[in-house]
This record gives structure tokens, sequence and C-alpha cells, in this order.
């Protein structure tokens, strides 16, 4: 096999691991809210369990970019992927322990929370899962417009997420719960805000391996 041929499938294999943690994460971040939201606690049990394979799966991406770096001294484009690679790997684990935190968050609770702040957390959710699939379809099909999609998108989370501290603390905090799990949920509010900003990074890493650019989405 040529030394190019094989490298090439080294880099096909690259993103197929990317995909697949990707995919778990993702998991791992809507099992989360549904333990939050459903007050499931063995299901955060079980994020918090995945995220030791998340972790080995972030271990192996750095691992195959080291070796790649190491044994083909890649320049220009094939570089950038390479080293996007391991950036991205960063975030994903990342938002992986983000999933970590909202499942601890959901062992505190000691009820679902109230009615209008699950509501913007549910609404929080869906956006940032949304957010999720529009970074990794970014990277799989070298879309810089949808990568550039994600900024406004990560500005709709915020906006979501300032709207909850609001109703938790201004607007009628007394229909929100004891003090303690309004600030609960507002700890979830600032998790789901946080994700939507690795998927920026996701984003930027995207159009870094497209244009040898560094861009700011968030």
């Amino acid at each position: 096999m040529h030394q190019r041929q094989a490298f090439d499938i080294a880099l096909k294999e690259l993103k197929l691991k990317l995909l697949h943690m990707g995919g778990d994460v993702q998991e791992s971040i809507r099992h989360a809210v549904a333990a939050v939201l459903k007050h499931d606690q063995a299901l955060a049990e079980r994020v918090i369990e995945r995220d030791r394979e998340i972790n080995r799966q972030d271990h192996e991406v750095e691992d195959l970019c080291i070796r790649l770096i190491a044994t083909q001294q890649p320049v220009a484009g094939d570089l950038r992927r390479i080293v996007a690679g391991m950036r991205l790997a960063v975030d994903l684990e990342r938002m992986g322990d983000l999933a970590v935190d909202l499942a601890k968050t959901a062992l505190r609770l000691s009820t679902p929370p109230m009615q209008e702040p699950a509501r913007r957390l549910h609404e929080m959710a869906e956006a940032v899962d949304r957010m999720v699939s529009e970074g990794l379809n970014a990277y799989v099909n070298s879309d810089a417009d949808a990568a550039r999609r994600l900024a406004e998108m990560d500005d709709a989370v915020d906006r979501d997420y300032r709207l909850l501290v609001e109703e938790l603390f201004t607007d009628h905090p007394d229909a929100s719960g004891t003090p303690q799990q309004r600030m609960l949920v507002a700890f979830c509010g600032r998790y789901l805000e946080r994700i939507g900003d690795h998927v920026t990074n996701i984003g930027e890493s995207v159009l870094y391996i497209l244009t040898g650019e560094r861009s700011d989405l968030n």
C-alpha cells in the first residue's frame, strides 16, 4: 500500500472516531437533560458511568493524531485536519463532562423542575441538540456555511439562558421552587449554554480545516 493511500485511510479513521465520539456525547447530553426534567436518577447514573467511554475515545483520537504527525509529517491541509481533529475531540470531551454535570445536578434535585423553568430548559436543550447535529454535519460535509450558522444558533441559546435566569430569580421566583432548586435549575441552564459554546468551537475547527484561518464564532 502506498504511503499516501495509508495516510488517507488513517484520516478517514480519524473522522469516523470523531463522529462516533460525537454521537455518544450527543446521546449523553440528551439523557442528562431527560434525567433532570424527569427526575430520573437511574438515567443520571448511566450518564455518569458512560463518561469513562467518552474519555477513552478522546485518548484514542489524541493518540492517533500524535502518531500521524510523528510518522507522516503532514503539511498544509492535512496538518490542519489532524490539529483540528485533536481540538474537536477536546471540545467533545468537555461537552461530555458538562453532560455529567447535568446528570449530577439531576441527582441533587429533590423534585423535577417547576413547569415554566422546565419548559425553558427543554427549549434550550432542543436548541443545543440542533447545534450539536449542525456542528457534526458541518464537520462531516466540510460545510463552511453550516459552521458559520452555529454563531447565530449559539446567540439564541444565550438568550434562552438569560430568560431562564430572569424567570427563576426575577419574574416569578415563588413559582419556580425553593431557592436551592432554582439555583440548581440555573446551573443546568448554564451547563447547556456552555455546551453551545463548545459547539461553536467545533464550527471554528471546521472553518480552520477549510480555510486555514482562525475564526471566532462565539
